[in-house]
Parts: C-alpha cells; sequence; structure tokens
C-alpha cells in the first residue's frame, strides 16, 4: 500500500464508519497519546522499566498503527500530502547529513 492510498483508505474510513473527522487539535491529542503507548512498550520491551500486570497483553505493531493512522488523519484534515512531504524531508536530509552521520564517531 502506497502512502496516498493509505490515505484515501483512511479518508474513507473516517467518512464511513467514523462519521467524521476529530479536529485537528483533538487529533493531536489523540496521536501525542498513541506516541505514549509506544513509547510505554518500548520502555519495557527495549529498556530498562518493567512490565506491569496490565501490560501483558501489547501488541506494538497495533500501537505503531494507531500513531500512523493518526497522524493520516492529521495529514488529510490539513492537506498534505503525506508521500510528497516524505520524500522532500528525505532529500533535505540527504543533504543536509550527507557526511554528518558517517563522520560520527559515536556510530562506529
Amino acid at each position: 500500500m502506497t502512502l496516498k492510498e493509505a490515505q484515501k483508505l483512511v479518508d474513507n474510513w473516517i467518512n464511513t464508519t467514523g462519521v467524521r473527522y476529530f479536529n485537528e487539535l483533538t487529533n493531536t491529542a489523540i496521536l501525542m497519546e498513541e506516541v505514549g503507548e509506544v513509547a510505554r512498550i518500548m520502555a519495557r520491551k527495549y529498556g530498562e522499566q518493567s512490565y506491569k500486570k496490565s501490560d501483558k497483553e501489547v501488541n506494538l505493531p497495533d500501537e505503531m498503527a494507531d500513531v500512523l493512522f493518526v497522524l493520516i488523519c492529521l495529514a488529510n484534515q490539513t492537506g498534505i500530502d503525506l508521500a510528497d512531504a516524505l520524500n522532500k524531508n528525505l532529500e533535505k536530509k540527504s543533504i543536509r547529513d550527507a557526511d554528518r552521520h558517517v563522520n560520527n564517531p559515536k556510530l562506529k
């Protein structure tokens, strides 16, 4: 699935099953909540924090998909083509960081 297809798929779901988009501020708050859920899993699975009993049924792929879903909602609401934005961002990084990481002794 391309990003463009994902944006259309989410828009269709919102306008049929979801009834309508939450406003941009609400979706921004939801995005932060979903990112926090990913962070909690990462801290427990890959970091030093231990699991709580309530953390036993964690699903990292599903939580990452929640983040992507809400980000796509925000892109749709604000008229952003994510594929175009990502291409431009990678182009910027390729120019700006052409030698930056290669010469970073922390990465060797």
